[in-house]
């Protein structure tokens, strides 16, 4: 049985829903392969909208459209995997352009913002990595249910917020710069951060099962969604180190 994951895209029983699995199977190798690729894909439109932002450009409509198209090709997948080979690099494409113009927001008002950000995302994927590997965390049943109940918590609590704004409303602390409002950013990340334990165990527990080989392409998907939520909380946090100053 697979184990549950944090991340709503990789749900328990994904794999025992694909049928019978051919000689074609996933791999962890193939998986890291398209993970690098759908990074690629995603720091092109990155650099796309970036640069269209720091040249003075409206790229609010590729920042709006590329959350929209980014969360309907992200429900698409979630629901049927089998169409990851060909809708997750249109993801990763739609997702860099969201990313680049909120990037490049956040860099217009604390220079050096994106590239902190940036670092630390990527040096906790391979510390957690690496504690993963060594075996110093395991994907306990509890403790997939601890990061899964946390990470529901959290997306509860912004669409809370979200539907709060309509009214003129928001979530104490949640935007605040305050040491409360840091800390609460501290422990929304650190939630991030674990759920990139559940998505290794996904991937392993796939390639050990012997999933049909475009899981390689479903598991970098939910490994992507990772990352980004990781890089998107890294930079709230840093912006409200920084407005402190």
């Amino acid at each position: 049985m697979i184990g549950r994951s944090g991340n709503p895209t990789l749900k328990d029983n994904i794999f025992e829903k694909q049928g019978s699995f051919s000689q074609d199977s996933m791999t962890i190798n193939g998986t890291v392969n398209k993970t690098f690729i759908t990074l690629a894909i995603l720091l092109g439109g990155a650099f796309a909208s970036w640069a269209m932002y720091m040249d003075g450009q409206n790229v609010m409509p590729f920042v709006i459209g590329g959350a929209i198209a980014g969360l309907v090709l992200a429900l698409i997948i979630s629901f049927v995997p089998r169409t990851a080979p060909f809708l997750v690099p249109l993801y990763a494409a739609f997702e860099g352009l969201f990313l680049g113009g909120l990037s490049a927001s956040y860099e217009s008002l604390y220079n050096g913002i994106t590239m902190q950000a940036a670092l630390l995302t990527m040096c906790v994927f391979l510390a957690l990595l690496f504690a993963y590997r060594m075996r110093l965390i395991k994907a306990t049943r509890n403790f997939r249910l601890m990061v899964f109940s946390a990470t529901a918590g959290i997306a509860l609590m912004y669409l809370v917020s979200f539907i709060l704004g309509f009214f003129g409303l928001s979530v104490p602390y949640l935007h605040s710069n305050s040491l409360i409002g840091i800390g609460i950013s501290l422990v929304i990340v650190a939630v991030a951060a674990l759920n990139l334990v559940l998505d290794f165990d996904f991937i392993e527990s796939g390639a050990e099962q012997g999933a049909p080989k475009y899981m390689e392409w479903y598991g970098a998907f939910g490994l992507m969604v990772t990352l980004v939520w990781l890089y998107i909380e890294m930079l709230r946090l840093l912006s409200k180190i920084m407005s402190r100053d």
